[in-house]
């Protein structure tokens, strides 16, 4: 038996659960996948030390950079980044932290840089999400900038964003969890109006499919996707890796 699961907050709605289940049942391995949905840092903790008979686990928000200081070691790509979403429990017991978004999201986005490149882009959001996909960029030379509430010296402020950046920056990423159900008339707060044809909005959210801040680009005539293939993509990564 094969045991699996994924650590967050707040994570019903989540599709990892039902994904990997179904995958178990294709393949004809005996499996559980379960949710393991933690209030506090403590109780991830916990979680880890205690679930001995786990194989591996997927994390999300908010606890993709928190649960670094409870694994034994990282791989290389994770360190370079900063946050994992990926553990795998090694035979010798330890833990070994993993990143699949930074795969999943380059993967998904080559597609729309065949049409137009897009050099520069703008990455709503600085949680855990938001450093996979800063390292996906940097590996497709597209420089990028940080757009936050309370930027930090090199980060732009939500009212920093006027027609002069928008007409440069042209790939605008939604790493926030903003927009997703059942909150799902929430969207970043940015200048809908000022957006192109030549702009492509990529929301992390997959659940709507569409998300308020898709919906906004596309009535201005953007390109727009959402994060389901991503996900799809880092969850393919996974498995490889536990298996």
């Amino acid at each position: 038996m094969i045991k699996l699961g994924l650590i967050g907050k707040n994570i019903d709605y989540s599709f990892s659960r039902k994904y990997f289940t179904e995958k178990f049942e294709n393949e004809s391995i005996e499996g559980l996948y379960s949710n393991y949905d933690c209030a506090t840092p403590e109780e991830v903790k916990n979680l880890l030390d205690t679930n001995e008979d786990c194989h591996g686990f997927n994390v999300t928000i908010p606890y993709k950079e928190v649960v670094i200081p409870y694994l034994d070691e990282l791989n290389k790509h994770a360190s370079a980044i900063g946050a994992i979403n990926t553990i795998k429990r090694l035979t010798n017991g330890k833990l070994k932290g993993f990143n699949t978004d930074y795969l999943g999201f380059r993967k998904s986005l080559q597609p729309f840089l065949t049409v137009q490149k897009h050099n520069h882009a703008l990455i709503l959001g600085t949680g855990g999400a938001s450093k996979a996909i800063a390292y996906a960029l940097e590996l497709e030379d597209i420089s990028f900038k940080f757009v936050s509430r309370t930027p930090k010296k090199d980060q732009f402020s939500y009212d920093a964003l006027n027609a002069a950046l928008l007409s440069k920056y042209t790939l605008i990423i939604n790493t926030t969890p903003l927009g997703t159900y059942p909150n799902i008339t929430d969207c970043p707060k940015i200048p809908y109006r000022l957006l192109s044809k030549n702009h492509l909005l990529y929301d992390l959210v997959y659940n709507p499919v569409e998300t308020q801040f898709l919906k906004n680009g596309k009535e201005h005539g953007t390109r727009i996707c959402n994060g389901y293939e991503m996900l799809k993509l880092q969850a393919e990564a996974a498995w490889k890796i536990w298996n």
